[in-house]
């Protein structure tokens, strides 16, 4: 799949995100703040609080993401940066850092409803390492589920997206601490 294009999230692309995560913010009232905030930050923002801290991140000078678009219609989000900027992922026993490796880090990957089940994911991961090539990141790093004996996974585990689409986008394991919870990275240069 071709012709998907990735837009940074500013106060121009907000309606888009929104769009995309729907009127929930994702999984609880997450708006994609989980990687980014403590637990108890977390739980005290869902809903309204976490859509405000994603908001006030939306006008910072580095995006905290991107909103990806076939066309001129959102279908999907991507939350992503330097690792250190999700400071629960750097501490987590089964995704903190393999190495030093200076990577833009996937921390969320979604879909929009309304395109899902449709084999779209590869191509958004595609569009969003060129996002990060053209920024100078020599890799792209992912933290997907990759659920057993073909399983679906639920919304609040997928948000980091699936392995096999990371696979089929051209990213490799490097590393799996739980069976379940691959850590996934694409060189780009």
């Amino acid at each position: 799949m071709t012709g998907l294009t990735t837009r940074e999230l500013t106060s121009g692309t907000w309606d888009d995100f929104v769009g995309v995560l729907g009127s929930n913010g994702g999984a609880r009232g997450c708006w994609c703040m989980h990687w980014r905030l403590s637990i108890a930050e977390w739980t005290d923002g869902r809903g309204d609080g976490n859509k405000r801290a994603m908001k006030s991140l939306a006008r910072r000078k580095r995006a905290p993401g991107v909103v990806v678009y076939r066309d001129s219609t959102a279908v999907a989000w991507c939350s992503l940066g330097p690792r250190d900027e999700f400071p629960r992922l750097v501490r987590s026993p089964l995704l903190k850092p393999v190495d030093d490796e200076d990577v833009c880090a996937i921390a969320c990957v979604l879909v929009a409803r309304a395109h899902r089940r449709s084999g779209l994911l590869p191509s958004v991961l595609d569009a969003v390492c060129d996002y990060a090539a053209a920024r100078d990141y020599p890799a792209v790093e992912g933290y997907p589920v990759d659920p057993p004996d073909g399983r679906r996974a639920g919304a609040d585990t997928a948000m980091t997206g699936i392995a096999s689409a990371f696979r089929e986008a051209g990213f490799t394991e490097i590393a799996r601490r739980r069976k379940d919870r691959p850590i996934m990275r694409r060189v780009l240069r």
